[in-house]
């Protein structure tokens, strides 16, 4: 049996700082996140209440017939938004074959639009779906759309708990909302 330095089995040490096959990036800070500290079941959706604002106030960049597209809050990079239903479900597999129709023609409209509005090399897609899964608002379903950039990562977020964008929310929002127009 292998053991650490201090004699406790390694089996029993992995990941606490002690070498094995993965290198990990602990974020401690997340964990009120992750436990849902701060949410309440009584909040209002927001995924409900963006639709009756006005596309400025909500950083709304178009809508559909069936869904939205809006820009994150809290993004990852610039641009960062989100296809959402305005039908307030959970899970994608409950959604009606218009609703899903058409997420996925306002998916490749946001890949579009933001090409043309912030030359993007790339994009990272997807859902969480549920609490386990990183969903910050498990109860309404919704796809991230995050455009990157060769070199978009930096020390900044890990080590400094920030991240840089290069122009206010709404600035971003009247940008890509016009490139979804020149799009059409």
């Amino acid at each position: 049996m292998t053991t650490t330095p201090g004699g406790v089995p390694l089996e029993e040490q992995a990941g606490v700082g002690f070498p094995d096959a993965f290198r990990r990036l602990y974020t401690p800070h997340r964990m009120a996140y992750i436990k849902g500290e701060g949410r309440s079941d009584d909040d209002a959706c927001p995924f409900c209440e963006i639709p009756k604002m006005r596309d400025e106030e909500g950083l709304v960049v178009a809508r559909g017939e069936t869904v939205y597209a809006v820009l994150n809050l809290y993004p990852y990079n610039a641009g960062h938004l989100m296809v959402v239903p305005y039908r307030h479900v959970a899970d994608y597999a409950d959604l009606v074959p218009d609703e899903v129709t058409e997420m996925a023609f306002f998916m490749q409209h946001a890949l579009r639009a933001l090409r043309l509005a912030s030359g993007a090399h790339g994009f990272n897609t997807g859902m969480n779906l549920g609490v386990v899964a990183g969903a910050g608002i498990a109860s309404h379903v919704h796809q991230h759309v995050v455009p990157r950039w060769g070199g978009d990562t930096n020390f900044m977020p890990v080590v400094g708990h920030t991240r840089v964008l290069p122009a206010l929310l709404t600035e971003t929002r009247a940008l890509v909302a016009e490139a979804w127009e020149k799009t059409a």
